[in-house]
């Protein structure tokens, strides 16, 4: 069609140039006998002026209605003076159209076609086609697009290969569930979509491929909420012949690159490095939000000799008692403290003190239960003033960092300091548990996945275990594995960890786990047959694309930086998915439904 240039991509220098170009109607003005119409692309608008003494022309721009595709074209000039429009990127010239071509015509939209919009999402997604005409969700798409032209540019430079792995692979159901895929040639067989393509992954290191990548889509059957989707997308790496340094350095770079090509940001490196103690300690949580200062102290020792209550007896019981100062905060009312005292008893919190520090000194109504020693110290410890308030957890370590953990998020919200636009704080989280007990299943897990090495003394004594058949050993609760985390504003952004490369030592992790020799050889046989053939020393990392993008692009939610998301109850309004099927396609899956009817009672 000879389209000279993109809307949005006309400036000055093509003034006296005639152009033809294509878009859609984005809004039009009719100034006294002049139409003015804003054509838009991709790329972004510019103004189109019809003249009444072109008269072919005229008659069809007066007929031109909102997202009409037409095709123009006219010369470049500048504005009159004192009509430049400094907000857009064209707003110095406008076209004046000699010719113009109606390509297509419109209905009209159930809602502008704008950079704002109040309209539902689940509208939205009913007619997302015309929600991404939307210059929001298209600047996103694009740095999506940008951020992983970028991440494979660096990788391929850096000797990385972009290989494939299967979306129809087996059910290994160890988290999440899986989406079940039936087998028509294999009838009562079902494959699965991958979670994530971890144990593939780990095969390309054991056929030799040394350096591996994908921008892989992964799928779990999961309840959703702002950062979930059943389908979602990462960067998946994996390396040969190296240790945790050769990963964060490399992410760190790709990262840096990032921003750089993709932001225009330069952001530093390294990034600061927690153990998960330290986080869990500092910030009562693994994916600390560092835009903030408020944390968590330990004032432990201040009430060591306290005469009050609940504090004596958290730490009788072998607890600790800690503490959260928000600066400004004393003004915050009895009701809005006693609401806060409810939503952290669903964290495991038993209540809430709090003292204020007011120009009268500390107040609250346990203070009688303190000395002047005790009220000072706690002061100092955590740096009150007045106007201050501080709240505080008695209890086992890990029950006071979730509660005090989720308050400090929770207070930072309310006052504002997430809203802070163009701040971007990493941090690496590191030394992570090998192992959490549940106490539900009475049963050892993975605090990543089971494929994590152990750090060198947890691998003596796991094949220590192993040998004897005893996993009874009080140190398991206190290994450490070899994996890593990036967070980026509270948010986890990507985990790895090096994998285990020996069969003996999975072995003995499946034990463990209480997954038993017959068990691990159904669910993960191929594995274990791989590491017997020269498994390679490996590891890897996987960086959340979804999640990576709505971070930089400053969305609360990953749905606004994908192309066709779900609804939180995992529906397609667009495509009307998941719908019934034929009954012909279910007999051929040798498949019969049996579903619960109204009454309850099954078809």
């Amino acid at each position: 069609m000879n389209r000279s240039m993109y809307c949005g991509a006309v400036r000055k220098e093509q003034i006296g140039k005639k152009l033809t170009l294509c878009g859609w109607i984005h809004s039009r003005r009719d100034h006294g006998g002049v139409l003015f119409i804003d054509l838009r692309d991709r790329e972004g608008l510019v103004q189109i002026v019809f003249h009444p003494e072109k008269t072919d022309a005229f008659k069809s721009g007066e007929s031109l209605r909102p997202e009409f595709v037409v095709q123009v074209t006219g010369e470049v000039k500048p504005r009159p003076e004192g009509t430049v429009n400094p907000n857009i990127a064209t707003g110095e010239v406008e076209v004046w159209v000699d010719a113009v071509e109606i390509l297509n015509t419109s209905l009209t939209p159930p809602f502008e076609v704008s950079e704002f919009t109040n309209t539902s999402e689940d509208v939205r997604l009913r007619y997302r086609y015309l929600d991404l005409r939307r210059p929001p969700l298209q600047r996103n798409l694009i740095l999506r697009h940008l951020i992983t032209q970028t991440s494979r540019t660096y990788l391929a430079q850096r000797g990385f290969l972009e290989l494939e792995t299967p979306f129809l692979t087996k059910s290994t159901p160890e988290g999440a569930r899986d989406f079940l895929v039936p087998s028509r040639l294999s009838l009562g067989d079902f494959y699965a979509l991958p979670q994530s393509p971890q144990l593939f992954k780990q095969l390309f290191m054991v056929a030799g491929f040394d350096r591996y990548y994908q921008i892989a889509r992964c799928f779990r059957d999961e309840d959703l909420r702002a950062d979930r989707q059943p389908e979602f997308t990462q960067i998946d790496i994996e390396m040969s012949f190296l240790d945790e340094e050769d990963i964060i350095g490399l992410i760190e770079g790709l990262v840096k690159t990032v921003f750089k090509e993709a932001m225009g940001k330069d952001i530093p490196t390294p990034f600061p490095r927690l153990s998960y103690d330290e986080a869990q300690r500092r910030f009562g949580s693994d994916k600390p939000d560092l835009r903030y200062a408020m944390e968590i102290s330990d004032v432990s020792a201040v009430f060591s000799k306290t005469g009050f209550k609940v504090f004596a007896g958290a730490l009788a019981a072998g607890g600790v008692v800690r503490a959260l100062c928000l600066k400004g905060g004393a003004s915050m009312s009895r009701m809005d403290i006693d609401k806060l005292t409810e939503w952290v008893k669903g964290y495991g919190a038993k209540g809430l003190a709090w003292i204020k520090i007011t120009d009268k000194g500390p107040e609250s109504s346990i203070t009688k239960f303190f000395t002047p020693e005790e009220l000072g110290g706690l002061q100092k410890a955590v740096g009150a003033e007045t106007g201050d308030i501080i709240f505080f957890g008695a209890d086992q370590p890990a029950t006071v960092a979730s509660y005090l953990g989720a308050l400090r998020v929770e207070l930072a919200k309310r006052a504002g300091f997430t809203k802070t636009k163009d701040v971007f704080k990493f941090c690496w989280v590191v030394d992570f548990p090998l192992f959490e007990f549940s106490a539900d299943e009475n049963r050892w897990g993975s605090v990543h996945h089971p494929f994590t090495r152990p750090d060198a003394a947890g691998e003596t004594a796991l094949l220590e275990m192993s040998k004897k058949n005893d996993f009874s050993a009080p140190e398991i609760s206190k290994m450490k594995s070899r994996a890593y985390d990036l967070v980026l504003n509270g948010t986890e952004l990507g985990g790895g960890s090096l994998r285990i490369h020996r069969r003996d030592l999975q072995r003995a992790v499946f034990q463990l786990l209480g997954i038993n020799d017959e068990l691990a050889q159904m669910k993960f046989g191929f594995l274990l047959e791989a590491l017997e053939y020269g498994a390679p020393p490996h590891g890897g990392i996987a960086l959340g694309l979804d999640r990576f993008v709505a971070l930089l692009a400053g969305e609360e939610s990953i749905r606004d930086v994908m192309a066709y998301p779900k609804t939180q109850k995992g529906v397609c309004p667009l495509s009307g998915a998941p719908s019934a099927v034929e009954p012909k396609q279910l007999l051929e899956l040798g498949l019969k439904l049996n579903l619960p009817q109204p009454d309850g009672k099954k078809a």
